[in-house]
């Protein structure tokens, strides 16, 4: 693959934070998985979360520079290094992730924290001695070689959880906090009537549920809006053995549909279902989901039982009884709650203000040490000094 390294226009000096919100400009390298565009067309958590981090701490006077591959957009500093995104099907592909992160790690010197969101990076920022400081944000669930790999590099740079129960399932490491992630407000308008249907939106795969999703709908006796991604060989084969055979032909299936039609999807649902059978870290669709004033039914696993209100904002419910019983008590709920809580909680603003707040901690600590504390001493979702 033809690589080439881009530079936006983006090189004004630095000026202080225009909103206020920071008290002083900070250089921040924000680097990004090579799979994906940032943000990106249709699927992908992780780079939308890069692109709202970037966007709020450009606007915050911040010297932002992102790494990303060709397709990226940003206001912040771009720089790419590979003109598309590698598949990670291509047996080289391994290859393009370790330079695309490289040479953003070459550049570290330029920097007064590095904030890495790819699978690659901990260990190049373990091995640069605190300076800059590197914050890793754990992104996946925790596997067998993640725990692995972690227990090499934890105290050498500060990982965070993106939710208590990402970080009490690992309890061998150290955090340097719990930040939640964040969605664009603007981008989610409330809705406060609903329509006659249940809404899915996520790839379709074991673990998000998608048959069972399929099956709450038919059981509940509701039509079922889709936008789902289903173009890897594993989601296809999964989608016509499981998922197929399940559907009665009144289904509308959108495959990963551009943001307007998503946003129609949850918006006018009377619930979204996210019957997950895995310990999801986050769960963006479900802040998406309440930002819009429509309840989530949800399976209780993973963070699922820290972002749904059970009775308030949705449901948690195990068995697809379960689920379907609570999909008749959705109307009950307040959709302004729905939205409330993720104006508190879950929104783009109040992740950039945490992350905003660790990256000075780091800086002030002067020789990249920061105060590290266990899973079991991390109380709360915000980022805190001890």
């Amino acid at each position: 693959m033809h690589r080439l390294m881009v530079v936006s226009a983006r090189d004004a000096a630095p000026v202080l934070d225009p909103t206020g919100a920071g008290s002083r400009c900070l250089r921040i390298a924000l680097v990004a998985p090579v799979w994906l565009a940032v943000p990106p067309l249709g699927y992908g958590g992780t780079e939308r979360v890069v692109s709202m981090l970037a966007e709020q701490l450009t606007a915050r006077g911040h010297d932002v520079t992102l790494f990303a591959v060709g397709g990226s957009f940003t206001t912040a500093r771009l720089v790419t290094f590979l003109e598309a995104p590698p598949h990670p099907a291509d047996p080289g592909a391994f290859a393009d992730e370790i330079f695309h992160t490289l040479s953003a790690y070459l550049r570290a010197d330029d920097f007064d924290v590095i904030h890495d969101h790819s699978g690659f990076g901990p260990a190049l920022g373990a091995m640069r001695g605190g300076r800059p400081p590197v914050v890793q944000t754990l992104h996946g669930p925790w596997t067998t070689l993640g725990r692995r790999f972690a227990a090499l590099v934890h105290d050498r740079i500060h990982l965070v959880a993106i939710s208590q129960a990402q970080a009490a399932d690992n309890l061998d490491v150290r955090y340097a906090g719990i930040i939640h992630n964040g969605i664009d407000l603007d981008a989610y308008p409330y809705v406060d009537s609903k329509r006659d249907y249940l809404a899915y939106v996520g790839r379709a795969s074991p673990e998000k549920g998608t048959h069972l999703a399929v099956e709450v709908a038919r059981r509940a006796g509701l039509p079922l809006k889709m936008a789902v991604k289903r173009a890897d060989d594993a989601e296809r084969v999964y989608w016509d053995e499981m998922v197929a055979p399940r559907l009665r032909g009144d289904e509308e299936i959108y495959d990963q549909p551009p943001h307007e039609v998503k946003w129609d999807i949850l918006a006018h649902a009377r619930a979204t279902l996210f019957p997950i059978d895995w310990p999801e870290p986050f769960g963006l669709v479900m802040a998406e989901s309440m930002a819009c004033g429509t309840p989530v039914i949800a399976r209780p696993y993973g963070a699922a039982p820290e972002i749904v209100g059970d009775g308030t904002t949705g449901f948690l419910r195990d068995s697809v009884d379960a689920m379907v019983d609570a999909v008749g008590h959705a109307d009950a709920l307040d959709p302004r709650r729905c939205r409330a809580l993720v104006e508190t909680q879950f929104s783009a603003a109040l992740m950039a203000s945490r992350y905003e707040a660790l990256y000075d901690d780091l800086v002030d600590a002067g020789d990249g040490a920061s105060r590290l504390a266990t899973a079991r001493d991390l109380s709360g979702a915000n980022y805190h000094r001890p």
